[in-house]
């Protein structure tokens, strides 16, 4: 008798409630993900965890991990780099490879000539205190020969979140009835041993890990009790270092089964009058189809644009239709769009950016350099 194989589409009816939950909705810290998940997906925790291991195991889930509010852990910034164009892959290949603080790598272009469409190598940036940003890329562009790179830190942030499933199916338009939440960016000093414990329980899950009791190796990793690993973690969350329990599908490559989660990764950027940046952000934010959303200062290179967000769909006339929802929502209530703009992604990779300074110090290690001099 032949086992029967267990579903790994995104599209079976069980595997789509589960992901509905465990792709966002586990926010912060939960002593319990998979109970957590079982309950509000209406699956019974022994199906949870065999359809998220074989997900994982078959290449639709690429990662099952505790996120952090990396932003409040370490200086970051979305880095634009202007690169040789016969180099474009080689410098990917060497950020993706060599640098761990270096995090999503993204290709981008535009249908059109347009201010900043030079910059075509897109990466996030995180570099823990004491090191400086500017000296990693001023290190990362000596060894790959970028021309040129910007550093677009974010200064308020206003959506956060991937839930690809769940976003599928939403009309243009679709937003919640209140303005966006609005979350500052504030780093966090932590103590060599919270350091310990956070690396811990940061570090992906394998698909044999995954399990009702999935803490209790990750303190022993730790060196702490349970019990004060569970307690650290509801503390890291109270000083919101803590982002949520989730399982990330793959974007963009092709699954076993031979389908895409998504195929077109937008980011968008709008120009809005100085002083209306927050009410901006949170108006941009408050759309169901924006995964990621951002006020940063693009300068004289991007047309002086300040709002920035992130949007990802399977067609991409309807991915530009969500952007006109926005522009023209922005326009009725009164916020003018001064200039926007879409850049396209293409090839990419992702992965968390490393955040921990005893993680700097061992990279400066092996890179040959001298960490004091990496400071700020």
């Amino acid at each position: 008798m032949t086992t029967p194989t267990i579903p790994i589409s995104i599209d079976d009816p069980t595997n789509k409630r589960i992901l509905a939950v465990s792709e966002d909705k586990a926010q912060g810290f939960q002593r319990d993900p998979i109970a957590f998940i079982a309950e509000h997906s209406g699956v019974d925790v022994p199906t949870v965890i065999e359809r998220i291991r074989a997900m994982l195991e078959g290449g639709t889930i690429r990662r099952v991990r505790q996120t952090m509010m990396s932003t409040n852990l370490a200086p970051g910034a979305l880095v634009a780099w202007q690169v040789p164009p016969d180099d474009l892959n080689a410098v990917f290949d060497y950020m993706h490879e060599r640098d761990p603080f270096s995090g999503h790598m993204v290709i981008r272009s535009t249908d059109k000539q347009t201010p900043g469409s030079q910059y075509r190598l897109w990466s996030t940036l995180k570099v823990p205190h004491p090191y400086s940003m500017q000296k990693h890329c001023e290190f990362l562009q000596q060894q790959t020969g970028a021309i040129k790179f910007k550093l677009l830190p974010a200064k308020k942030l206003f959506a956060l979140g991937v839930g690809h499933v769940r976003r599928k199916d939403l009309e243009p338009g679709s937003r919640t009835n209140e303005p966006g939440k609005m979350m500052d960016v504030h780093v966090v000093d932590l103590t060599e041993h919270e350091w310990i414990v956070l690396m811990a329980m940061k570090r992906e899950f394998e698909p044999r890990e995954i399990s009702t009791n999935l803490w209790a190796a990750r303190a022993e990793e730790a060196g702490v009790s349970l019990d004060e690993f569970l307690r650290m973690g509801e503390d890291f969350e109270r000083r919101k270092i803590i982002g949520r329990f989730s399982t990330f599908l793959e974007h963009y490559k092709k699954l076993a089964d031979g389908s895409t989660v998504t195929k077109y990764n937008a980011l968008f950027h709008w120009a809005v009058p100085l002083g209306k940046e927050i009410e901006a952000g949170r108006e941009v934010g408050r759309h169901h189809i924006m995964t990621h959303g951002y006020w940063r200062e693009g300068g004289p290179d991007f047309n002086n644009v300040n709002i920035m967000g992130v949007a990802h769909g399977t067609d991409k006339d309807l991915v530009l239709a969500h952007k006109a929802a926005i522009d023209q929502h922005l326009e009725e209530i009164g916020i003018p769009v001064l200039y926007t703009a879409v850049f396209w992604g293409g090839r990419s990779e992702i992965k968390p950016s490393e955040i921990s300074p005893i993680a700097y110090r061992e990279w400066c290690n092996q890179m040959g350099l001298d960490e004091a001099k990496m400071r700020t």
